[in-house]
């Protein structure tokens, strides 16, 4: 497939380049889509596709065919099928439950708005009730590395598309981990977000009161792409929440602290545990701070969550169809899902209770650290071993996921390299509510580290991008600045964009025409950054600075910095640091080492 691993960012070139046409590209796509592929359940006709290329036309058109307006114009994806895509049925993988959807879920209406286009709905564990990607009348989904194993759920169709490079993304969903273990087992990145911060409207409940819609992508810039888009408050769904102003920092700095669990639980997977031990020891040698804690809370939550009473939140939205239709249920679903009857409301309120308690003990942890570091799954079994047992494994599977909904965290799922039979290994970070942008922050790095050794993007043979740009939309409350120096992520100033809301946007490069000096008796050491004839691209960061905190930034700046216009290599201007002429006596250039974090890099080899 010519189009095979692509990303956001190679579809986005193809496009504004002039080099593909969207009708030729996705009917393209369409015809190489295989619909006796078990990760499929349906896909769209050429006919719908034809009016999807009329709806995209017309997009373009409303915004005078400029694309970069557009940012996923074009861009194909499959959606899990309990979310509902206008004129597909949505099963939720059970035939009898089966409806047509008149409206697309507002999270697909949000990215078709961007200009992607739905190819299909994909195969999961029926009613979204499973970790393993077996539960399906439309058959199990294997594992895109070997088929032997499972490809993990309960979003097995999504995330094995994306894993083989079918399409650059997919929305699964995630109440126990969903959108996580499959990621973890098929080497992607899964983006689990705040509760709230996407709209489930749309979206058959599982547990509504967790649920999350997430994303699976091939790089965590693409990730974070589709979180901008998606995230947005919507009246209409009544657990969707307004996000924090300003949002928390964007970046852990150089050193992040996590907490990694003492009592680390396997199962008999030596290869799983290994591939984890060695990802530990390659974040330390990156500058991480790991320490060892006590896991139990986490583990007492997670429990909770098929041995309490949220069980019932399954059968409140499956009742009628249960008592109805229970003989064309998968019989483990049914059977969980039945295990609700009986359950009083006493106990839902002393179950609730004691969430409330592990909820503090554990959120308590984020005062020491910045995040908790675990496996995305403590094993990865054989389709023969969850047939044995399909409820202690698909248990075993939840083990560091079940926990995080019910604990108002969030989460990203990062591929970790290979385990030493060759099957993906993960890892996910966990942080409290609305902290997305530093987990993104970290994986980017951490992806680029994978990058640097060798490895590729899902199951393709496509090497991960050594420079990884997220087509970041400025927040309409902010204005762009660059930075080159002292106020980099993880450099001693840092904190002064940080401390006032900051986040940060990209990470980019000037135009050809700057040259680099280290100015002399700096404290903290600081470069200038000054406009030459005879220069060269410089590295540097945009970050996005709220509009009211722009003027106590600006007191800040010493002499002889200050601010102007700085321009970007794809022809963007935007505020940044530049110097007067006064600092360069006795300043040494730097140029020639392209930025000033490889600069000071140079000054301590190790």
């Amino acid at each position: 497939m010519k189009t095979k691993g692509w990303t956001l960012t190679d579809w986005q070139r193809a496009y504004r380049s002039g080099e593909q046409q969207a009708p030729q590209m996705l009917h393209g796509v369409l015809e190489q889509c295989d619909g006796s592929d078990p990760a499929w359940i349906s896909l769209i006709s050429a006919s719908q596709l034809d009016n999807e290329l009329r709806r995209l036309q017309q997009l373009l058109d409303s915004v005078g065919g400029d694309h970069s307006k557009l940012p996923l114009y074009g861009i194909p994806f499959a959606v899990k099928d309990n979310i509902d895509v206008a004129g597909l049925p949505t099963t939720a993988a059970c035939p009898a439950y089966a409806y047509l959807a008149d409206a697309d879920a507002e999270v697909v209406a949000r990215l078709k708005a961007a200009g992607a286009v739905v190819l299909g709905k994909t195969n999961l564990d029926q009613f979204a009730t499973g970790l393993v990607g077996t539960r399906s009348p439309y058959g199990a989904v294997p594992n895109s590395f070997n088929a032997e194993y499972i490809s993990g759920g309960s979003s097995s169709g999504s995330a094995s598309l994306v894993a083989r490079g079918v399409v650059p993304f997919a929305l699964g969903t995630d109440t126990a981990g969903s959108g996580r273990v499959p990621a973890g087992f098929n080497n992607l990145v899964g983006w689990k977000p705040t509760r709230g911060a996407f709209s489930t409207r749309g979206v058959v409940p599982a547990c509504r009161s967790l649920d999350c819609v997430s994303i699976f992508a091939l790089t965590v810039a693409d990730a974070r792409t589709l979180a901008h888009i998606m995230s947005a408050f919507d009246a209409l769904d009544a657990y969707s929440r307004l996000a924090p102003r300003p949002l928390p920092r964007a970046t852990w700095g150089a050193r992040p602290r996590l907490a990694v669990p003492a009592n680390r639980p396997w199962f008999g997977d030596d290869a799983q545990r290994e591939a984890f031990e060695q990802a530990c020891a390659q974040l330390r040698a990156a500058g991480a701070e790991l320490t060892e804690i006590d896991f139990e809370p986490m583990f007492a939550l997670a429990r909770l969550l098929y041995d309490g009473p949220w069980i019932a939140e399954r059968h409140v939205v499956l009742e009628g169809f249960l008592a109805e239709h229970s003989d064309k249920m998968d019989a483990t679903v049914a059977g969980i899902v039945s295990g609700a009857v009986g359950l009083a409301a006493t106990d839902a309120y002393r179950a609730e209770y004691q969430r409330m308690a592990l909820q503090r003990q554990i959120l308590a942890t984020f005062d020491t650290f910045d995040a908790l570091l675990v496996p995305t799954s403590p094993l990865l079994p054989t389709t023969a071993q969850v047939m044995a047992q399909p409820v202690e494994v698909n248990s075993w599977l939840g083990t560091y996921t079940n926990f995080v909904n019910l604990a108002d965290c969030a989460a990203l799922a990062l591929p970790a390299g290979f385990r030493a039979d060759g099957l993906p290994a993960g890892i996910t970070l966990i942080a409290p509510a609305w902290h997305e942008l530093a987990m993104a922050e970290f994986g980017e790095r951490w992806q680029q580290r994978l990058a640097q050794a060798g490895l590729t993007l899902g199951a393709t043979a496509k090497a991960i991008p050594l420079s990884t740009l997220p087509a970041y939309t400025l927040p309409a409350d902010a204005l762009p600045i660059a930075v080159v120096g002292a106020h980099l992520s993880g450099m001693p100033l840092n904190h002064e964009l940080t401390s006032r809301g900051a986040v940060l946007l990209e990470r980019t490069r000037s135009a050809d025409h700057y040259r680099l000096f280290a100015i002399a008796n700096s404290t903290p050491p600081k470069p200038a950054l000054v406009a030459s004839v005879n220069g060269a691209a410089i590295e540097l960061e945009l970050w996005a600075l709220p509009k009211g905190a722009w003027a106590d930034f600006l007191a800040g700046i010493p002499s002889p910095l200050g601010l102007g216009t700085v321009r970007l290599a794809d022809g963007r201007c935007v505020k940044g640091f530049i110097c007067e002429p006064a600092a360069l006596d006795g300043a040494l250039e730097i140029t020639s080492f392209g930025g000033w974090r490889s600069y000071l890099q140079s000054q301590c080899p190790r």
